[in-house]
């Protein structure tokens, strides 16, 4: 949480002027040029005032001009409100409730009879050996220090007898997607005459489910529904008729669920089939609400918004026609002995609502091709003809949905197809469309200009058809082009519109039909699924950044009635006979020991290091008078200044002159760096980027690139295009900084000792240790650790997008270097297709760098990016390919490596707040180390949440870890002669804790184990590769070659076997 507003930033001149282009009025927006709110970046069209202060706070003002990166600090914004003190989370009535007891128990009771028949229930380590699906929990961990949390999870209580039947929606015909199909299943579930007696009792996901309190005794499963617009009388008479088959799938007890989750004897091989199926039931339940009322907005099936809080503190304003509304995600989780519904606040982005005019000039920046994106979907009313009203005395709303701006490729098809005198954007001046002799038919928007018809329309009455364009107003010729302008000055005078502003397509391109911007108002609740600029995403930051405590405050006192879970709001809970806790539960935890992390001493002798430990706190830790453990050899570097403005002598010297301190920095973190080449100052051009590689020696090592801007946000395309040259195309790495930050006076030294950690690591060296009584048998060194990772094509991206996945691992003992492997994928699958030779390559590393005469005994594999419903893909397929990339590389007549596989989970919505102030940092966040893995979880899965690392703003958010098989920590407890095995549980915790420590980009504990964390950074620097693919095309598709060209990059050969993504 920001606890100062700062003003916009101030333009490209070192003076604040030349700023981005003009918006559709006032021409170009330029920097302040000594106005005290002037806006450079972006250029709003009324010239844009300063930033906002913080949400609590007043208005910052306009932020000045600042020189160049170095030229000293820039001028602020007014003061914004004050980060509120950390506070521990009070719930009503004082005290926090204690776990419960009754919870507690039978987690020990399964688990004792567990180990009582160990053979039987587990097959002893075999049934590990065997790849079973979720191998059970050994046992809870115990180390650590015991504590209390609270979770954001309240209790379900179904009553006894509640029995749900699902039915599934198996055809429409014909076919019908989108928002007409989340119409056509609330008219189903609403209106269709053989479901009437069962109002009440069905719930739906408006898609393709239904769930029924009672079962559907229906004469055949075919239901005929006639389609009509939401909030209309009746169907129009040419309105569509679907068959929608209701098929049965299965009946749902809810107490055979209960059954199941209380259950004390694991070893009686009890299991329900239905619990996947239970809990989307359950869910489809809770999200029906939302879907349903009028004053929410939702995103996906779980976040649920409210409509009723503009001008409150749960809005922000985002800048560009956009503004943050912070609701709520809600999912209903299985745990032992009970049900539960985990319930966090969710931050969502959403379009202003209103004029659309407005929102253009909101968006501000004249990109009609951006402009064109940015409204692609956006849903309006039209408001220049009359209103109508229904039966029940409510507004008729004539709704329709931004194809795009007009284009001059529009209706190409059409015997008179309109004329557009622009490529994209054109005004109502400058769009012209075709008036017939006779009343055609027209646009299917009534009253939008009409597009090229191709016959007269037939006469006769008939309720429905659109309206002709009659007897054309004086001024409005027939039989020839007019202009939008001019057919609504004519016909609908009331209707201002402004010249300038570009007219929007509420058709398609085929059949284009015209409407000016002023004749439409956007819709409320529309969620904008666009990558967010630079400055939007500092605001959304700025907005969802909040305590602990104050997202506990929000869940309970209006997250449960805003997602629909208190009988105040939804009347259906007490309908389905379930009730719904009032609190957050608590839940048990433990407070884990810090690692010690080791360096190199800088009092030494370097011939012969000794180690040195340095103290950590709260997951933190400096690097004052140490050195790296393994030190890498620097010969020849050089540094490009990046210059977004015009720049100073006395600018570029002093850039020297930070760099030698820089120089300097380096070989005191304990590299042998030569001095770097002489540098050069280039302007932010990226032909100008380009040409530095291309004139770079054959021998260079490395760029330093100095970056202007506040941030990376502000470097995108940029840095994109540097990592891109540098690691594909000419085998150079770089490594790139901000220049505000590292010409900053502001603590020096420790900035240039975390820059110092990449040069080491990318050039092979190896910065810090962890302890190795915490690392236990992977100190051994026959033990190699893998991190995998894919990702996946935003919603903007290219169709052409691939998916891509990622592959790191260890090469020794030390965990200094973890080489990255990439490969393409088919767009959204999951499944690594190449893994096995991803694995190949990266045992090949294990002799070749690591210098190993064998591979290695154990392989344990950290597996980030899986959802739940994907486990059994991993372990079905997945699994599999490292077991022959194995067979391949081990002798065929030796034993194979032993095999943990580990999900790791950080997109869920579980968080733990302290219930006591000496169990929270200073942010009020758990502290670092806090696992838990009772309360929220099911004793028969092996899996724990572990908040690794301090937060640094915020509410931390847990990794969660899932075994999906185990070969390896079960091994060795039995070395080490524990029978029943529950050593294992520790033992992971321990290694996995110790893992978050050995992060050698950074002096902190991070929130992931460092193989995970490297494979998603690795995935993340694909992304930069194929930037235009991932971050989407123009609408015309003018790029779209060039986008996919980008699917043909390769590693540079020099970079193969490096830490080249660090």
């Amino acid at each position: 949480m920001a606890d100062r507003g700062r003003g916009g930033r101030g333009g490209r001149g070192d003076r604040g002027g030349g700023g981005g282009r003009g918006g559709y009025r006032g021409g170009r927006g330029g920097g302040f040029q000594g106005s005290p709110q002037g806006q450079g970046q972006g250029g709003s069209f009324r010239g844009g005032g300063g930033g906002g202060g913080g949400f609590r706070g007043g208005p910052g003002g306009g932020r000045g001009g600042g020189g160049g990166f170095q030229g000293g600090p820039p001028g602020r914004g007014g003061r914004g409100g004050a980060r509120p003190p950390a506070q521990v989370y009070t719930p009503r009535g004082g005290a926090p409730p204690v776990p419960d007891a009754k919870v507690t128990q039978v987690e020990d009771a399964r688990q004792k009879s567990r180990k009582t028949n160990l053979s039987a229930a587990m097959g002893g380590l075999q049934l590990a050996a065997v790849g079973g699906f979720m191998p059970p929990r050994p046992g809870y961990g115990t180390g650590g220090a015991p504590i209390t949390v609270f979770a954001n999870y309240t209790q379900l209580i179904p009553s006894s007898d509640l029995t749900l039947y699902g039915y599934d929606i198996a055809e429409v015909t014909p076919e019908i997607v989108g928002r007409k199909r989340i119409q056509l299943m609330r008219l189903l579930v609403q209106e269709a005459p053989e479901l009437t007696s069962y109002h009440g009792h069905i719930v739906t996901d408006f898609k393709s489910n239904l769930v029924s309190r009672k079962k559907l005794e229906l004469a055949t499963e075919a239901i005929d529904v006639v389609f009509k617009a939401e909030g209309t009388d009746e169907p129009l008479e040419r309105a569509t008729k679907y068959t929608i088959k209701v098929k049965y799938t299965k009946t749902l007890s809810v107490g055979d669920l209960m059954t199941y989750l209380s259950s004390t004897n694991p070893a009686a091989g009890q299991q329900y089939d239905n619990k996947l199926e239970m809990i989307q039931a359950l869910n489809i339940f809770l999200n029906h609400y939302a879907r349903s009322a009028n004053n929410l907005a939702t995103i996906g099936a779980s976040k649920t918004f409210s409509l009723n809080s503009a001008g409150s503190q749960d809005t922000f304003d985002l800048g560009q026609g956009l503004h943050a509304i912070r609701g709520f995600f809600t999912s209903v989780r299985a745990a032992t002995n009970r049900i539960l519904v985990n319930v966090n606040v969710s931050h969502g982005a959403f379009y202003q609502e209103g004029e659309l005019h407005q929102l253009m000039w909101a968006y501000g920046d004249r990109n009609e091709m951006g402009l064109a994106k940015f409204l692609k979907g956006v849903r309006v009313r039209t408001i220049h003809l009359p209103t109508k009203t229904n039966k029940k005395g409510e507004t008729v709303h004539r709704l329709k949905s931004i194809f795009s701006l007009a284009k001059n490729k529009d209706g190409r098809k059409l015997a008179h197809p309109p004329l557009v005198k622009k490529s994209v954007g054109a005004g109502p001046c400058d769009v012209e469309f075709w008036i017939h002799d006779q009343p055609p038919q027209v646009s299917s928007v009534p009253g939008a200009a009409p597009t090229q018809a191709t016959a007269p329309a037939k006469k006769g009455k008939g309720k429905g058809k659109p309206p002709a364009v009659g007897p054309q107003p004086a001024g409005v010729g027939v039989g020839k082009y007019v202009s939008v302008y001019d057919y609504f000055r004519s016909k609908y005078p009331h209707i201002k519109i402004d010249p300038k502003l570009p007219v929007v397509n509420v058709g398609n391109s085929d059949n284009p039909s015209y409407l000016p911007a002023e004749a439409c108002i956007v819709l409320p609740g529309q969620n904008a699924n666009a990558k967010l600029s630079g400055n939007q995403t500092r605001n959304m930051i700025r907005f969802a950044v909040r305590g602990p405590w104050m997202n506990a405050e929000s869940i309970v006192n209006s997250g449960l009635e805003t997602a629909g879970l208190s009988t105040k709001s939804n009347p259906l809970l007490a309908e389905f006979g379930l009730q719904v806790g009032n609190s957050l539960i608590t839940v048990p935890a433990r407070q884990l020991p810090e690692p010690n992390v080791m360096y190199r001493d800088f009092t030494k002798n370097n011939a012969q290091p000794n180690s040195k430990v340095v103290r950590v706190s709260n997951g933190s830790w400096n690097m004052d008078k140490i050195k790296f453990n393994k030190s890498a050899l620097l010969r020849n570097w050089s540094w490009v200044a990046v210059w977004g403005w015009k720049r100073t002598r006395d600018q570029e010297q002093q850039v020297t002159r930070t760099v030698a301190k820089f120089h300097e920095a380096l070989n005191t973190n304990g590299m042998t760096a030569a001095a770097p080449h002489a540098g050069q100052h280039i302007e932010n051009k990226l032909t100008d980027v380009t040409k530095v590689f291309n004139e770079a020696p054959a021998d260079r090592q490395l760029l330093l690139f100095i970056l202007p801007g506040r941030d990376k946000n502000d470097n995108t395309a940029l840095y994109s295009h540097i990592k891109t040259l540098g690691d594909t195309e000419y085998g150079i790495h770089t490594v790139c900084v901000i220049g505000s930050k590292f010409m900053s006076d502001k603590s020096p030294e420790q900035y240039f000792a975390n820059v110092a950690l990449k040069f080491n690591l990318k050039l092979g060296g190896n910065n810090q240790g962890v302890d190795s009584t915490r690392l236990s048998f992977i100190n051994q060194g026959r033990t190699m650790l893998v991190g995998i990772d894919v990702t996946h094509p935003s919603p903007g991206s290219h169709n052409d997008a691939p998916s891509v996945a990622g592959m790191v691992a260890s090469t020794d003992q030390d965990l200094g270097q973890w080489p990255g492997v990439l490969s393409q994928q088919t767009k959204r699958q999951e499944k690594v297709d190449a893994l096995k030779d991803m694995l190949k390559e990266h045992l090949d590393n294990w002799k070749r760098i690591g210098r190993h005469q064998a591979y290695p005994d154990n392989i344990i594999v950290y597996r980030d990016g899986v959802s739940e419903g994907q486990y059994q893909i991993v372990v079905d397929q997945e699994i599999p390919l490292l077991r022959d990339a194995c067979k391949e590389k081990y002798p065929a007549n030796g034993p194979q490596p032993r095999l943990t596989v580990v999900i790791v989970g950080k997109r869920h919505h579980t968080r733990f707040y302290p219930t006591r102030q000496q169990d929270m940092d200073r942010g009020g966040n758990c502290r670092a180390g806090t696992v838990v893995d009772r309360g929220v979880t099911e004793e028969g899965i092996w899996d724990f949440f572990l908040q690794s690392h301090a937060v640094i703003q915020g509410t931390g958010r847990p990794a969660h870890y899932v075994v999906v098989l185990d070969e390896v920590f079960r091994h060795q407890e039995k070395l080490k002669g524990n029978k029943d095995l529950s050593g294992a549980a520790n033992e992971l915790e321990r290694v996995t804790q110790a893992l978050c420590y050995s992060y050698s980009r950074a002096t902190k504990a991070v929130s992931l184990c460092t193989p995970a964390y490297h494979a998603d950074i690795l995935c993340e620097r694909a992304r930069r590769y194929m930037s235009g693919l991932f971050e989407g095309v123009s609408d015309d598709g003018s790029n779209a070659g060039s986008a996919k060209a980008e699917k043909n990059w390769k590693l540079h050969s020099r970079l193969k076997h490096t830490m080249f993504y660090i």
